[in-house]
């Protein structure tokens, strides 16, 4: 039912399960930590049916083999535990999310950093390039069907983190790259009351090292919150539907605001991203970036704000807003991350105008 391109993705999104009578839409969690041997599952911590019924989902949608994890770090971490050896050459976005350079920087391997929108270095004695499109939190993109093609002449793997646009908005894989990580914390769970994260890889023998150095190492999916995660995600196309309306009117409403400067959001015609988002992307987010005055600046705006809620986390319900200094990355002090929710657009513009 997921074949990509035979039905629509509100059509996909609900009908990731086969029916069959007499049994539920979607089954329901399994918490069991051991079962009768014979069958296709032995021990909880290397089989769960939870977990293989939204893994099954989310390879459907990208097109490859998903292995699950609790985090989007963890799916990250263990990918690049699996990929690269000591003294391997590694290129990670200079401007992607913080916490990938950090966990890289702490390997023992070579990093080389380069923005998002290039220029890239040779990929010659390259093991894996790391993309991230769009970027978080800046918002640029980059060409993967050309990075993919590069790396591939050069014998290196490719990955996309690909939290940013979600498999309904951008398939890394049919561009070219070897693997999709991604944090599904954010919009394919939706609700922002689970940490899930996953690893789907083109090449199903990868995968199935992925999914072992996932049962040697323990890091595991909870039941209940692969459950929740492949609940939500049958409303991600309406989801994102509304986030990307409400997106492209504050982005109408804020690119004059003389209180704001450096608005990003791909979607937009004038977008420096725009084009290549445009090419590759099937469609844009909510998910929106711009800077104001300084960090007295964006508090005052949360204080005023009635429906933007403080939060380091996006693709939710609710609208949030993250000033990224706080944690670290090297943008302006004033610099916000916004993540369009699901309110009415006309009350989420009126109260940022009002916010502002």
């Amino acid at each position: 039912m997921n074949d990509v391109g035979r039905w629509g993705d509100g059509t996909r999104v609900v009908h990731t399960t086969p029916a069959v009578a007499g049994e539920p839409f979607t089954a329901g969690p399994v918490f069991a930590s051991a079962y009768h041997l014979g069958g296709a599952d032995t021990y909880g911590r290397a089989h769960n049916p939870t977990w293989r019924v939204l893994e099954e989902a989310l390879g459907g949608l990208e097109g490859g083999t998903t292995v699950l994890f609790p985090s989007g770090m963890a799916a990250i971490s263990t990918l690049l535990r699996v990929v690269l050896a000591p003294g391997d050459t590694v290129v990670v976005p200079g401007d992607g999310y913080y916490l990938t350079r950090a966990l890289v920087a702490g390997m023992p391997v070579e990093v080389v950093e380069a923005p998002t929108a290039g220029p890239y270095p040779s990929f010659d004695g390259v093991r894996l390039v790391l993309l991230e499109s769009p970027s978080n939190p800046g918002l640029d993109v980059c060409d993967i069907a050309a990075l993919a093609e590069a790396a591939h002449a050069a014998g290196a793997l490719v990955a996309v983190d690909n939290t940013t646009a979600t498999p309904l908005g951008q398939l890394p894989l049919a561009l070219g790259a070897d693997v999709v990580v991604s944090s599904d914390t954010k919009a394919v769970a939706g609700h922002s009351d689970v940490l899930l994260g996953h690893v789907t890889a083109a090449d199903p023998e990868l995968a199935e090292e992925v999914r072992a150095a996932r049962t040697t190492g323990g890091a595991i999916p909870g039941p209940f919150e692969a459950w929740l995660a492949h609940r939500g995600l049958g409303t991600l196309d309406l989801r994102l539907a509304r986030q990307a309306e409400n997106a492209a009117a504050l982005y109408d409403a804020l690119k004059a605001h003389p209180a704001v400067t450096g608005l990003r959001w791909p979607g937009a015609p004038e977008d420096p991203a725009h084009a290549v988002a445009a090419r590759q992307m099937r469609r844009f987010g909510g998910v929106l970036t711009f800077v104001l005055a300084d960090a007295d600046a964006v508090a005052a705006f949360l204080a005023r704000s009635e429906l933007v809620y403080a939060s380091t986390s996006f693709g939710g319900l609710h609208t949030s807003l993250d000033r990224r200094a706080q944690w670290g990355d090297p943008v302006p002090e004033g610099l916000v991350r916004l993540s369009a929710g699901c309110e009415d657009t006309g009350d989420l513009v009126a109260d940022v105008l009002k916010a502002l």
